[in-house]
């Protein structure tokens, strides 16, 4: 594959994330504003949230779009402001993915079993 059709592709699933998270960011707003006017604790969000799929694969979606936008994000400005090359960019971008991906869907796994 040439450097022009990874590139492009790099830049197509930047912004399909972005997408993604848009409607994520959106929707964490909606139901945040809508637990905190309704006068719930966090105690009580997370007791209502425990145990529902919705909740969880929503979240999880939200995770898996930020373990993809982030990461290409990292990489470009690993190779424009830090100077490393295209493949040490992209290999420092993969770890970082794998460490958002680990963290955010062990949190959402702690919310959904309701602990850690």
């Amino acid at each position: 594959m040439s450097e022009a059709v990874a590139q492009a592709r790099r830049w197509y699933w930047q912004r399909l994330s972005a997408m993604v998270l848009a409607v994520c960011v959106l929707g964490h707003l909606v139901v945040m504003i809508y637990a905190v006017r309704g006068g719930l604790t966090g105690a009580e969000i997370l007791g209502r949230t425990r145990g529902h799929v919705g909740f969880a694969a929503f979240y999880g979606c939200f995770v898996l779009a930020c373990a993809v936008h982030v990461p290409l994000g990292l990489a470009t400005i690993a190779r424009e402001w830090a100077g490393l090359d295209e493949r040490r960019a992209l290999w420092l971008a993969r770890l970082f993915a794998l460490l958002l991906l680990a963290t955010g869907l062990r949190a959402v796994l702690a919310v959904y079993r309701g602990g850690p």
